[in-house]
């Protein structure tokens, strides 16, 4: 399991770099959302349990990235890890 703190997150381009950082994505990485389903669909080997602490303020805050955020995870999941969770804390 990993743990990813968003509470201090202020716009899409800052929630990029954390996932990016904590995830161990390649340089390249477009920083965007197609590029996040490339990642971790065929770059990088995630976790079956990510667990993100602040959650609440990324939603308020960033609330475009935090819902293509949890988009994205449901269909990563639904597609290719069915024992993958992501929790939103």
């Amino acid at each position: 399991m990993i743990t990813i703190d968003v509470s201090e997150v202020g716009d899409d381009r800052s929630l990029h770099l954390l996932l990016a950082r904590e995830l161990d994505f390649p340089e390249f990485y477009g920083m965007n959302w197609d590029a996040f389903w490339d990642a971790i669909t065929g770059l990088v080997s995630i976790p079956d349990r990510v667990r993100f602490l602040g959650w609440h303020r990324l939603a308020a805050g960033v609330p475009g990235g935090a819902a293509m955020l949890r988009r994205v995870l449901d269909d990563y999941q639904a597609t290719y890890r069915p024992e993958f969770v992501a929790e939103y804390n």
